[in-house]
């Protein structure tokens, strides 16, 4: 008695897939997951947006506000000092807060900080007034390249040995 395709299309109690349901099914979950990033895409790209609207808006300057950000700033750098560290980024944020979006810090150009705007400008500003004297520098670059354009900015501070220039 000869077996019959069908015959081969169950092994216990399950049944094979044929080769095109598998086919269709590897489609359907590669959409899934398209889906998903593209999902995840919208999500980053909407908490982007927000994180620009936030920063895009300057902190009411105060004592208390003063106080405050002295003192996360201060334990931000003791704890990069207890792990003998001699530079902390203190603020990262897109390079659209930039006039130039970055152009003027990816080049190391002297007026970089007239490109600042917002709370990227309120930090380089709490820096020169509080830190500079005490012989903190203060330095800006490109930290994140999508698609080999500029994208965010990192602001550092830094207490080390100056070495070379």
């Amino acid at each position: 008695m000869s077996e019959t395709p069908a015959a081969h299309s169950s092994l216990a109690d399950e049944t094979f897939m044929s080769a095109d349901a598998l086919r269709t099914y590897m489609a359907e979950m590669n959409m899934a997951h398209a889906s998903d990033a593209l999902g995840a895409m919208d999500k980053a790209e909407k908490a982007r947006e927000e994180l620009i609207r936030t920063l895009s808006e300057p902190v009411k300057v105060t004592p208390e506000k003063i106080a405050e950000v002295s003192r996360r700033v201060q334990s931000s750098l003791r704890s990069a000092a207890q792990r003998g560290e001699t530079e902390v980024m203190i603020m990262r944020f897109p390079n659209v807060l930039c006039t130039d979006k970055g152009r003027a810090i990816n080049n190391s150009e002297e007026g970089w900080p007239e490109t600042l705007t917002g709370r990227p400008l309120q930090a380089f500003e709490f820096w020169r007034e509080f830190m500079q004297a005490n012989g903190y520098r203060l330095r800006a670059m490109v930290i994140d390249w999508p698609g080999g354009l500029p994208g965010d900015i990192g602001l550092f501070v830094s207490w080390g040995e100056r070495k070379g220039l």
